[in-house]
């Protein structure tokens, strides 16, 4: 792994307005390009914010560093920061870190991702700003404290404005590269106005997809896997539970694709 710390060097008392940018601007430009922030912390004259990213190697940053300079959201930054004044932050400096060992348990980012079909049987996809080359179908990271379920239906409702119900899991996909373990789902479309993301889809639309059509969409291989085997699904169980004390909270065979619609 690699490490790179951002040095922040800011006034005192814009340490609020320079928090909001981070969050609006600076966090989603490095996370949606595949950077992991380690963390964020501002010492005790709050005159130095400093943040800690991770990236698998060299050749992963410079790769999310080219998508994050050719990004909208980027451009959309600098506009911001040149409206807040450049003193938002004096300056910034940044170096490498290496890991001299590992001192935490094995860790892994869950993802979640959805074949939704409407009445006419048309395939919901979007086309990412940040991956311009290809459709996918609609997914995202699956917050803290959150269920599978909760994440599917909140990151496809955010990214095409599109309410769902979820019958069933449709596969379970490990890149052992980034390390992101993605699970796949397929549901109905329910209503919603659709719509783009702002900073993340740059088009949503249903499509008539099939076997024989869907390289004309989907262009990567990893994509299009999960989007077959969702085609003509075979459900896996699942079951969602808390423990000291144990209680299950639900649970899914694998038979009746119905069973996870009602869930919230």
């Amino acid at each position: 792994m690699l490490h790179r710390r951002k040095t922040y060097t800011i006034r005192p008392e814009r340490l609020q307005e320079f928090t909001e940018f981070f969050h609006t601007y600076l966090y989603p430009l490095q996370i949606s390009h595949g950077a992991r922030l380690v963390g964020r912390w501002v010492n005790e004259a709050e005159d130095e914010v400093i943040a800690i990213w991770e990236y698998r190697d060299r050749e992963h940053y410079e790769q999310v560093d080219r998508d994050v300079r050719g990004s909208t959201l980027r451009r959309e930054a600098m506009k911001k920061r040149a409206r807040l004044g450049k003193n938002l932050y004096i300056k910034s400096t940044e170096d490498f870190l290496t890991a001299t060992g590992v001192y935490a348990p094995p860790r892994a980012i869950v993802s979640v991702t959805a074949y939704i079909t409407n009445e006419a049987g048309e395939v919901l996809l979007v086309r990412n700003l940040h991956r311009g080359d290809t459709y996918e179908m609609p997914g995202g990271q699956v917050e803290n404290h959150e269920s599978i379920l909760d994440a599917v239906k909140r990151e496809v409702k955010e990214e095409t404005g599109a309410d769902v119900t979820i019958d069933g899991i449709t596969g379970i996909y490990q890149n052992i590269s980034s390390h992101v373990l993605c699970v796949a789902f397929r549901g109905t479309y329910t209503g919603g106005e659709l719509r783009p993301q702002e900073g993340e889809t740059a088009e949503v639309g249903f499509f008539p997809l099939t076997r024989d059509n869907i390289d004309s969409y989907i262009k990567r291989e990893h994509f299009q896997l999960r989007t077959l085997d969702a085609m003509d699904p075979h459900y896996f169980p699942h079951a969602l539970y808390k423990v000291r004390p144990y209680e299950l909270i639900s649970r899914y065979d694998g038979n009746a694709p119905s069973a996870l619609s009602g869930q919230n």
